[in-house]
C-alpha cells in the first residue's frame, strides 16, 4: 500500500479538511500518516526521522501549514525533496515564499506585476530616489505572509519617519513596490494541478489599503473572467506550483490585471466562509487527492 505523510494546519477547519483527505486517499489505496511536523524531525545517517518513521521511505510528503514554518523545517523540506516527491516541490515553494524572486520571475516571463525595487541596506538614497519618482510605495519583507511587516510610504514625512527603523534593523536588503491605483479589493484564484478551483476576493477595511484577512480585510464574492484566469494560470505555470493561490488586483492607471503574490499554501475556505458562499473546498480536496494519486503511481 502506498504511504504518504501529511502536515496540515488544524485551525480554521483544517482538521476537517485533513480527515476528508485521509478518507479519500484511503479509498484509492493510499495510507496516510498525519501530524508530521518537520520541526520534530532529526536526520542521521541515511534517513530523516520523526520518532521511528523514516520520512524518505514515504511515497510522498504533503506539507500544508503556512503559519508554523521555521528555517529548520524549510532546510529539511529541501533535503527531503531530493529523496521523495513533495507537494509543492521545494524549488517552486521557496521561490514563491520570496516576494522579490516571484516578482522578478514573473516580470521576466511577461506576466504583469507591480513595479519593484531591491537594493542593499547601505543604499538607502536609492530608495529615496525611487520614492520621489513614484510618490507612493510599499515597503515589504521579502518573506512572510498575511501582510505582516508591510508599510505604506505615501509622504516625505513618513519616509523620514521610517528611516531610523531601517537604520536600526538587521535587514540585509530592502524591497519596495510601487503603490498601485486600485479600488481596495483583490482577486484570489485557487489553482490545483493547472486547473482553476475557485475565485473569490478580499476587500480592505475602511481606511486601510491591505486586503489580507489577517489585516482586517473581508471576503467578497468575485466572478472569474478570461483575463484573470489567464494571468493566474500563467503565474502558476511560471512558478511551477502544483497548488497555488494567486493574488491579483486591477491597476486602474495601467488598465490591466496585476499579480501581487503567488502563494504556495492557499487556505481552504473556513466554515464561516463556506456559509458565505465559498463552495470550492470539496473540489479542491478531490483535485489534491487526484494529484497525490498520480504522483505516487508515477514514483
Amino acid at each position: 500500500m502506498r504511504q504518504v505523510g501529511i502536515w496540515m494546519y488544524q485551525n480554521g477547519g483544517g482538521d476537517v479538511i485533513e480527515k476528508k483527505l485521509v478518507k479519500k486517499l484511503y479509498d484509492r489505496g493510499i495510507d496516510t500518516i498525519t501530524g508530521l511536523n518537520l520541526r520534530d524531525a532529526t536526520a542521521k545517517n541515511q534517513g530523516i526521522y520523526i520518532n521511528n518513521l523514516k520520512l524518505n521511505d514515504l511515497d510522498l510528503f504533503f506539507s500544508y501549514n503556512a503559519g508554523e514554518q521555521t528555517v529548520y523545517q524549510m532546510y529539511l523540506y529541501e533535503t527531503l525533496n531530493k529523496a521523495i516527491p513533495m507537494i509543492n516541490s521545494y524549488d517552486s515553494f521557496s521561490i514563491t515564499e520570496d516576494k522579490f524572486k516571484t516578482s522578478f520571475l514573473l516580470s521576466q516571463n511577461g506576466v504583469a506585476s507591480s513595479e519593484f525595487y531591491l537594493c542593499h541596506r547601505d543604499e538607502k538614497e536609492k530608495i529615496k530616489d525611487i520614492f520621489n519618482k513614484w510618490g507612493k510605495m510599499v515597503f515589504k519583507p521579502v518573506d512572510g505572509w498575511g501582510g505582516v511587516g508591510m508599510v505604506l510610504i505615501d509622504s516625505a514625512d513618513k519616509f523620514d519617519l521610517i528611516l531610523p527603523f531601517l537604520n536600526q534593523s538587521d535587514f540585509r536588503f530592502f524591497y519596495v513596490e510601487k503603490f498601485l491605483d486600485y479600488d481596495g479589493s483583490d482577486y484570489r484564484v485557487d489553482v490545483v494541478d493547472g486547473e482553476i478551483i475557485g475565485c473569490y476576493g478580499r476587500q480592505a477595511r475602511d481606511g486601510d489599503w491591505r486586503t489580507n484577512i489577517t489585516s482586517g480585510g473581508s471576503v467578497i464574492k468575485r466572478e472569474l473572467n478570461d483575463d484573470i484566469a489567464k494571468v493566474a494560470l500563467d503565474a502558476v505555470r511560471i512558478t511551477g506550483l502544483e497548488i497555488a493561490g494567486v493574488d491579483i488586483i486591477y491597476d486602474r492607471s495601467r488598465e490591466e490585471y496585476i499579480v501581487l503574490e503567488v502563494n504556495g499554501i492557499p487556505a481552504f475556505a473556513t466554515p464561516e466562509q463556506e456559509k458565505f458562499g465559498l463552495d470550492f473546498n470539496d473540489k479542491k480536496i478531490d483535485k489534491i487527492v487526484e494529484l497525490i494519486d498520480k504522483k505516487t503511481l508515477n514514483k
